[in-house]
């Protein structure tokens, strides 16, 4: 059931928000994207152990866990690609991250420009984004181009908030390539090339 309450030990109202809590411990939000990712093909870039990209990607009841994570390699720069299972509707993108100086100063996120300081802190922030940007996503490139003082960035977790909206088309595309085309086999062409017959 929604109910008001205090979150951080704040007096002012700016600190309470409303919410819901009747899920079980550990199960996480209702729009948690954890399942809908596909972990064996996430690509992380820039990093000491590329194989360990997908180790990020957790379920919402280990967000907090500092086991397993992923460290930058040459410098303080990081990038990771996450694919999803299917077409989602991004509401928000969840960063836990440290200790303070290996904290990302920034996030890009592309194939769109916006960018989001990063919170200084070992709690998981959340970093809200457009969803109407964001609102027929198949996969995600998260760009983190500096620490906030070290020489390399950490992440502990990455995730996602959203809707999805349907899995991918299991079907293949099928491609007709012709060693020698006859341009009259193909009125649409035709019609926008006219200067090409003869």
């Amino acid at each position: 059931m929604p109910h008001d309450h205090d979150h951080g030990g704040c007096n002012d109202d700016s600190h309470h928000h409303d919410h819901q809590h009747d899920l079980p411990e550990g199960v996480g939000p209702r729009d948690n994207l954890y399942s809908r990712i596909d972990r064996d093909n996430v690509i992380a870039l820039n990093v000491q152990a590329p194989a360990k990209g997908p180790e990020v990607i957790k379920p919402w009841d280990q967000r907090l866990d500092e086991d397993k994570y992923l460290e930058s390699d040459a410098d303080d720069q990081m990038i990771i690609r996450i694919p999803f299972a299917g077409a989602v509707k991004l509401r928000a993108v969840l960063i836990k991250a440290g200790p303070i100086d290996q904290t990302p100063a920034k996030l890009s996120i592309f194939t769109n420009l916006d960018h989001f300081d990063v919170a200084q802190g070992r709690d998981v922030g959340e970093y809200h984004v457009m969803p109407a940007k964001f609102s027929n996503v198949t996969s995600v490139t998260l760009f983190f181009p500096e620490s906030q003082g070290a020489d390399t960035t950490r992440l502990y977790y990455v995730g996602f908030l959203g809707s999805f909206s349907g899995e991918r088309k299991g079907q293949p595309i099928i491609t007709v390539y012709e060693s020698r085309p006859n341009i009259a086999d193909h009125p649409k062409i035709t019609e926008a090339l006219p200067s090409m017959q003869g």
